[in-house]
């Protein structure tokens, strides 16, 4: 199998594809980003026909106007983890990933929210679902001193697809010691997890799960999570033993208040919560996953979605 992934990226996904290699014969190529954009010379020098399967692991902005290409692919799945933006009126790609597959009518995608997949099959994309996951080797819980920070996140609020995170997080500093921080990646980002004893998950209106809120189940923080509805269940989230969820500021500022009052109940949350990401959302088991898809026989005879379905998939999801 050919697996066509990005340099520089973040997160590094090379111990992903490492653990690939354990389930399926992989020939990774890691492509800079002048290659990304100019597929056809790059995939000139390769034998695509020695291949049974090709996975495209690219930057959706690097590759979106490339589908003459792409179509021609044998066998091509797409892992996106940015497909939530086809639906999120704040982002400047809405609607465009659709268009990108139907031009794919080969491709299978899968995708990192459960509503984004369903979502893409109601408009005739072959599209599943697999959450996002973390690199085990370099987020964990370490032995270190005690939590000096009560309430923290970590993360990126200037985009406008973030627009939802920022006024929460506005919002909840306002009346909560909520520290907004940054960190390099690497071992300061884990060392800064690790310092944390509540995070804030504020991904607001994303309707799936992003990978930080795992990194930080991971290194024994109590995770307080916006509600995403039928993500947590696609998942196996389970409110109260995993993380706390909440769908407004009253209710988060419930949650911290409990938590306060209740240490033995903050422990074991964090501990439940670590032990279940470690074992269901490492890079792992994200790749044995990637590897069942990848084997699933695929259509006889794929069809392109025609555009009317795709518009009445569109007007009865609505705009979440």
């Amino acid at each position: 199998m050919l697996v066509l992934t990005a340099e520089p990226r973040l997160p590094d996904f090379k111990s992903l594809y490492a653990s690939l290699a354990s389930h399926l014969e992989v020939d990774l190529r890691i492509l800079q980003k002048e290659q990304q954009r100019d597929l056809k010379s790059y995939l000139r020098q390769i034998p695509l026909a020695g291949y049974e399967r090709i996975l495209l692991d690219l930057p959706f902005k690097n590759v979106y106007r490339q589908t003459r290409l792409l179509a021609r692919l044998p066998h091509l799945t797409i892992y996106e983890q940015d497909a939530c933006q086809n639906y999120l009126d704040s982002s400047r790609w809405k609607g465009k990933f659709s268009r990108f597959y139907r031009r794919l009518p080969g491709a299978r995608i899968v995708v990192t929210g459960a509503s984004v997949a369903r979502r893409l099959a109601a408009e005739g994309f072959d599209a599943t679902f697999i959450p996002k996951a973390y690199d085990p080797q370099d987020v964990f819980l370490e032995e270190r001193g005690p939590r000096d920070i009560e309430l923290g996140f970590i993360g990126r609020t200037s985009s406008g697809a973030y627009a939802g995170r920022k006024a929460l997080l506005d919002s909840l500093a306002a009346c909560e010691p909520l520290q907004l921080l940054r960190s390099e990646p690497g071992d300061a980002y884990r060392h800064l997890l690790n310092r944390i004893r509540f995070f804030v998950s504020a991904d607001v209106g994303l309707n799936e799960y992003m990978a930080k809120n795992f990194e930080a189940m991971a290194c024994g923080c109590v995770l307080l999570a916006w509600r995403q509805g039928e993500e947590e269940q696609a998942i196996g989230l389970e409110e109260g033993r995993h993380l706390l969820l909440y769908s407004s500021l009253d209710e988060l500022r419930g949650h911290l208040e409990r938590l306060r009052s209740d240490p033995a109940l903050a422990e074991r949350i964090a501990l439940e919560g670590r032990q279940f990401v470690e074992s269901r959302l490492g890079f792992p088991a994200l790749a044995a996953r990637l590897a069942d898809e990848l084997r699933r026989p695929r259509p006889a005879r794929p069809v392109a979605p025609s555009r009317w379905a795709w518009l009445r998939a569109l007007l009865k999801g609505g705009n979440a």
